[in-house]
């Protein structure tokens, strides 16, 4: 039997990247996806990958950072047995690198649209009897990470949300975990480079890859069979943790 079988989940940011490895992966164990994103060209195209390979999925265009919206599309679903917090935005600065207006973007997107989830989400799942939520943080809640100020605090902040959600939550059968991933190859990472390495595509690839002890970055792929164990029955004991899933990085880098 399908892992997610009749469950209903929300994937933000579910249009590109690790989302979509999550949201298509979800669809194949079972479950009804829900994606949340401000881009619906990218919604759709997962939406379709979902559907040709005789999975469920609708997709909802919307800003996470606005509650209204957020909101508005949970009402709509009505039942939801599983939300994934994994939208967000990248800044790379450090504190004196970091305007005051890249700080309210990294934290409009990344910590109110998680909080905007959350807060819609929570007691539709207490008045359904519980459920599993998944919040996407970092190896940046973890260690330092240069010229990160902005992205590891809001990174900080989920990982801290995630705990205070387990806590205040238990009683209700809900049940809130985050993972921790470092590098993951994504068309973003392939982006950064083209963009600030015109011409030395190849070998930054390369060194970014390496800058993790097992010598690759992650696919998306992988961050989303971890995402799929902890929001499924088989994590059923696992509540208030998090999960770096990060090559060695974190214990092994030095």
């Amino acid at each position: 039997m399908s892992k997610l079988n009749a469950k209903v989940a929300i994937v933000t940011g579910g249009g590109s990247g690790i989302g979509r490895a999550i949201s298509t992966l979800f669809a194949k164990e079972g479950a009804t996806v829900h994606i949340f994103d401000l881009n619906p060209a990218g919604g759709e195209d997962t939406k379709r990958e979902i559907e040709s390979a005789g999975g469920k999925c609708e997709v909802h265009t919307l800003n996470v950072s606005n509650q209204n919206e957020v909101l508005s599309a949970v009402s709509k679903i009505g039942k939801v047995d599983i939300l994934v917090n994994n939208a967000g935005i990248a800044h790379v600065g450090n504190l004196e690198g970091c305007s005051a207006e890249d700080f309210d973007r990294i934290y409009q997107v990344n910590v109110k649209g998680a909080y905007n989830a959350l807060y819609a989400v929570v007691p539709v799942m207490k008045a359904n009897a519980g459920g599993a939520i998944l919040n996407l943080a970092s190896i940046a809640t973890l260690v330092g990470i240069a010229d990160r100020f902005a992205y590891s605090m809001s990174k900080g902040a989920i990982y801290a949300m995630s705990l205070s959600i387990a806590r205040d939550y238990m009683k209700d059968n809900i049940r809130s975990n985050s993972i921790s991933p470092a590098r993951v190859h994504t068309p973003f990472v392939d982006g950064f480079i083209a963009k600030n390495y015109p011409g030395k595509e190849a070998e930054m690839f390369d060194k970014l890859s390496h800058s993790q002890p097992i010598g690759r970055m992650a696919q998306p792929e992988e961050i989303a069979k971890l995402a799929l164990f902890l929001c499924s029955d088989d994590a059923s004991f696992i509540t208030g943790n998090d999960y770096p899933i990060d090559g060695g990085f974190v214990k092994l880098n030095n």
